[in-house]
């Protein structure tokens, strides 16, 4: 899968294969010498954006947060790969005892924290995790724009940020000469559809940015092996998943099985390549736990869905 096509990241100047490679089970159900196979096999078949956060698994008992950047970063370090990945972090969760927001104070200190776990120097993407409202914008923005000035970051991004927040941001920048998010990283898959579609989308349109989509398949829910309540036994998100067996989900879950067979391919495929189909997509973020998982999602990158197989799955999953 050797030259895959790159797509822009909003006008950041960063090109990524369509396909990101979440990192939030890196430390968690991942553990490293799977977790190395696993980014290796993405990086040899032609893929780049790998995306975490300083975050990563601070819901387990006994995680302090940064598990998954402290894999990555060691990976990094043994194989000397850093030239070959675009890199995609985030701050502003809870962190505990370390805080949480996008105050200055904050931003700078988890900046180095990140730098220091990814054993890099600095980060192509940084991406504020939640909007914080008790922040003035132009706080923000002002550190994120000196942390660029400072070579630690190239760009920056938003996540979970509300349309009209998100605007407000952009006007900021535009208005103080600082850079501008030029990504979004919205919840959004075949199964949830509305939030991003009814709003966020004609910002990001409208403004060029880049959308890394995050639960690209609803936490496993559409790679069709969650098909019964007993089925949430089968992996720490089961749980999460099952609970969308209603008859919308499953009539997804029949769209996909579908498409898959008529174009010999699998459901989580075909998920993603509805995704990449969406003209204001650019790379759809899957997490996997095995380099035979990873094989599958980035078949979808090279897998076309004919105007049938859209047609059926907007169908399918309309609200």
């Amino acid at each position: 899968m050797s030259g895959i096509p790159r797509r822009a990241l909003g006008r950041s100047g960063l090109q990524v294969a369509p396909i990101a490679l979440g990192g939030n089970v890196f430390g968690w159900t991942v553990d490293q010498p799977t977790g190395f196979r696993i980014l290796d096999a993405f990086v040899d078949a032609g893929f780049n954006l790998v995306d975490t956060a300083d975050t990563y698994s601070i819901w387990i008992d006994g995680h302090q947060g940064g598990e998954s950047e402290s894999l990555i970063g060691e990976w990094l370090h043994r194989g000397g790969r850093r030239d070959e990945v675009v890199l995609a972090t985030k701050v502003g969760m809870d962190m505990g005892s370390r805080g949480k927001g996008l105050s200055s104070e904050h931003i700078r200190s988890s900046i180095e924290g990140s730098l220091a776990r990814l054993q890099t120097d600095h980060v192509d993407l940084y991406q504020a995790h939640i909007d914080d409202k008790t922040v003035p914008l132009d706080e923000s923005l002002g550190t994120f724009a000196d942390l660029i000035h400072q070579g630690k970051v190239r760009a920056i991004g938003a996540s979970n940020f509300e349309p009209d927040r998100l605007e407000e941001a952009l006007a900021v920048s535009q208005d103080r000469g600082f850079p501008r998010y030029e990504t979004l990283q919205p919840n959004y898959n075949l199964l949830d559809r509305r939030p991003f579609e009814s709003t966020l989308a004609s910002v990001c349109r409208a403004h060029g940015l880049g959308v890394i989509a995050y639960r690209g398949l609803a936490s496993g829910f559409l790679t069709g092996k969650y098909r019964s309540a007993t089925d949430a036994k089968k992996s720490p998100r089961g749980n999460r998943a099952v609970k969308n067996l209603d008859e919308r989900g499953l009539r997804i879950l029949e769209s996909l099985d579908s498409v898959a067979a008529r174009l010999d391919a699998r459901p989580a495929s075909v998920a993603l390549a509805w995704l990449l189909a969406r003209p204001v997509v650019t790379a759809p973020i899957a997490s996997v736990t095995s380099v035979e998982q990873l094989r599958e999602l980035l078949a979808a990158a090279s897998l076309t869905l004919d105007a049938a197989a859209l047609t059926e799955l907007d169908r399918a999953s309309a609200a």
